[in-house]
């Protein structure tokens, strides 16, 4: 026995190189059982953004910290996967979770480089970090790692692992997930990628910031050609296809100046948003709702491009009011200086920040916040020039440094223009239904997110006319009762106070007219004569019937000139009961909310109009209010419309004292629409500023494109009316006649010098509008 004393050091010794292995077997197998459960990979279920979606399923708004697109493995195109395994992992179908092969090859290029330059982290590795593991990069997390990507390899497939890949990685941009990366740069669906897309996708998983082709194009380019060449060594690609992809140009949607969604729906967004939060408050953000809204993309493109137009040409009939700021450019190195002053000014869509590099005789030459040097000819400096002794010269604060704003012409030339100070809410609906179809709340949502259409209560001015003149129809009036246009003073108070005289708009009287054109003309003291005959307490209770607040609508005689309290969104209502036949209708944007899965949350069931909702107007009030607001677009104060060419729309300027506010409230059968137009601190938008003027545009805009296939429809008159021909002479037409229509109960005596004709009265027939 002591002859063999040297038998167990020695075997000591020789085991000696094993003994790391067998630590490692040893740590692996204590380490094992404490790995957490995969149960967040076999019940998958990421935080998922709220998604706001058109009637079209259009996406027209998103919330939350991560932006995802779950895609199943068998929707990812073929060459998508073969682009991620060429740019990461070869042999994934071939390794159990942890390449050796890969290993090897990458320690040797390492070696050979000097550095660490290439990895051999496995696409399961990659799942296991991702999911479980922190990034740093120490011994224990890279052991963890890999015991991880044994696990998962065991419990897994591997197309369940590349699943969870394609859906889970970061790659910039706010994107989680290839298919979210798709819409984020390129603003489509996988299965729509070019190949060169693809491999630009696949290439961005090593580093999502360095090779962000909207932040990085150049080295961005550089990793989709690696990725490209490797797909052709790998035989997914051929040569040919490898060359054409090489050629297509590095272009995603931000580079191309593209918005992040289809169509500007912000104001909509957030008023969703605000609805969701409230209702299910952070979940709102990571459940991965999605909310159905009425809104039509085309609708709310047009209702967006009216109101900018309209702002911005209201803007231009009044004076430039010099640059936004001033660069200090007496310093070297003037293009740092001005990159780095425009950095933090944002663009308002067409409207870009610019400094002026330099003023002479012939124009100006700015720098644009992309870097671009424009030359501004004297003809695109008009704006910005100013009228002194009767000599055009140019705006003295536009000198060098100053930063401006500019815009591209239809004729590709560029010129000075300014951002609005004056801010204004376009908003339209279905009024059979209530049903939204455009809602624009302001002029640009990230220069301002107050919501003009739902939250600015201001007066509505004459555009309220025609909730008094209902009143008074159902009072006995007629559209051809006689009211004087006169002067009158009123006592406001019963103790002998304060002593109000009310003046029209232009300031002339033109003493006795028919009611009808009064609200053509849109006399004020024809409105107050009405109110005071129908009472002020029957009035207040009137037209709170159309939606309303009644501790906004006084009872007072200042109401007849429309010196309440309402929003857009309110008189789209309101005007919506004169549109549909005199039914109530509730406004409404969501259509339907599902869960992450697809299950409904909640869906708006919405009343209708001739159906199920309620009926506050007889038809026959309804018939003869369109009839009017027909009138005031043919003939009154929105004859401006009348350009559009046809004969059924129908509707109300607005504008109030000092022309502070101006609103065109107006509507087709099948679209109702609301605009107004003021400043947040109400003062004058300029002595000769209207409703008619400042307003209208908009909603002819929309109007004219939106009925454009739209074929003209005809009111039909409905049972129980008369249809008379009246001596007008002296109160209206030069001919001193014209057909009028009065309830079968309010028609003026035969004997009456006014009436000169009786037509067959309406027994019967529709109790529709048309």
């Amino acid at each position: 026995m002591t002859s063999r004393w040297w038998f167990y050091p020695a075997v000591g010794i020789l085991m000696l190189p094993l003994l790391p292995f067998l630590l490692l077997i040893f740590a692996a197998i204590l380490t094992y059982p404490t790995l957490p459960s995969l149960d967040a990979l076999t019940d998958y279920r990421p935080k998922l953004p709220l998604r706001i979606y058109s009637s079209e399923n259009i996406l027209i708004g998103e919330f939350g910290e991560e932006r995802r697109e779950l895609v199943k493995i068998e929707e990812v195109p073929e060459r998508m996967k073969l682009a991620i395994l060429a740019a990461e992992d070869d042999r994934f179908y071939e390794h159990g979770g942890v390449d050796y092969v890969g290993v090897l090859r990458a320690a040797y290029s390492n070696f050979a480089s000097g550095g660490v330059k290439q990895g051999a982290s496995t696409i399961t590795m990659q799942v296991a970090r991702n999911f479980f593991l922190s990034k740093e990069k120490t011994l224990s997390r890279k052991f963890n790692e890999m015991l991880l990507a044994f696990k998962i390899e065991h419990n897994l497939t591997k197309d369940e692992i590349l699943e969870l890949y394609i859906n889970h990685i970061y790659l910039g941009q706010r994107a989680y997930g290839f298919g979210a990366a798709a819409q984020a740069y390129y603003s489509k669906p996988l299965s729509q990628l070019t190949t060169a897309e693809m491999a630009m996708l696949a290439g961005l998983p090593k580093a999502p910031g360095a090779y962000n082709p909207v932040v990085n194009p150049s080295r961005a380019k550089v990793r989709q050609e690696y990725v490209l060449r490797r797909m052709r060594d790998l035989g997914y690609i051929n040569q040919d296809e490898f060359a054409l992809a090489l050629t297509e140009p590095v272009q995603t949607k931000q580079s191309a100046y593209h918005q992040e969604f289809s169509v500007n729906a912000s104001f909509v967004s957030e008023l969703v948003r605000q609805e969701m939060y409230d209702r299910f408050q952070e979940d709102a953000y990571t459940q991965g709702y999605n909310v159905y809204t009425t809104i039509r993309v085309k609708d709310q493109g047009v209702a967006y491009a009216s109101l900018r137009k309209g702002v911005m040409d209201y803007d231009h009939r009044h004076e430039y009011r010099g640059p936004e700021g001033f660069v200090d450019l007496q310093k070297n190195n003037t293009e740092a200086l001005v990159d780095k002053a425009l950095q933090d000014v944002s663009n308002s869509d067409e409207l870009i920040p610019a400094v002026v590099l330099s003023v002479s005789r012939k124009g100006i030459s700015v720098r644009t916040k992309d870097g671009q040097t424009l030359e501004i000819s004297k003809e695109g400096m008009r704006f910005a020039q100013q009228l002194v002794e009767d000599h055009l010269v140019l705006h003295p604060r536009i000198k060098k440094g100053a930063l401006i704003r500019i815009v591209k012409t239809p004729s590709e030339t560029w010129e000075v223009t300014q951002l609005p100070e004056a801010e204004a809410a376009f908003v339209s609906a279905d009024p059979r239904t209530g049903a939204i179809y455009a809602l624009v709340g302001g002029f640009d949502f990230n220069h301002k997110q107050f919501n003009h259409v739902t939250q600015a209560w201001r007066q509505p001015g004459s555009s309220f006319k025609p909730f008094i003149y209902s009143a008074a129809l159902e009072k006995g009036f007629t559209p051809a009762s006689i009211v004087n246009d006169a002067p009158l003073v009123v006592n406001l108070s019963d103790t002998g106070g304060e002593l109000w005289e009310p003046k029209n708009y232009e300031g002339r009287f033109e003493g006795p007219m028919r009611l009808r054109q009064g609200l053509i003309k849109s006399k004020n003291l024809v409105s107050i004569r009405v109110l005071q005959s129908i009472g002020l307490e029957y009035a207040q209770d009137y037209v709170t019937k159309f939606g309303f607040d009644r501790d906004r609508v006084g009872p007072y005689l200042t109401m007849a000139l429309g010196a309440v309290s309402a929003t857009p969104w309110q008189m789209l209502g309101g005007y919506s009961v004169f549109a549909n036949g005199g039914y109530r209708v509730t406004p409404y944007l969501i259509q339907r909310v599902e869960d992450g899965q697809g299950n409904l949350i909640s869906q708006t069931v919405p009343v209708e109009a001739g159906k199920d909702a309620e009926q506050i107007l007889d038809i026959r009030n309804t018939f003869t209010m369109v009839n009017m607001m027909q009138d005031v677009v043919k003939h009154g104060t929105a004859i401006r419309a009348m350009q559009l060419g046809r004969q059924d729309l129908a509707g109300k300027t607005g504008t109030t004292s000092e022309s502070m506010d101006a609103w065109f409230c107006g509507f087709h059968p099948t679209l109702v629409a609301v605009t107004w137009l003021g400043y947040d601190t109400p003062h004058s938008l300029g002595e000769k500023e209207t409703g008619g003027g400042a307003a209208l545009p908009i909603w002819m805009d929309y109007m004219g494109e939106m009925l454009k296939e739209t074929p003209e429809i005809e009111y039909t008159v409905p049972p129980h009316m008369v249809t008379a021909r009246i001596n007008d002479e002296g109160l209206r037409d030069p001919d001193g006649t014209h057909i009028e229509y009065f309830y079968e109960e309010n028609v003026p005596p035969e004997q009456s010098p006014s009436l000169l004709e009786i037509f067959k009265p309406t027994e019967s027939g529709s109790d529709q509008l048309f």
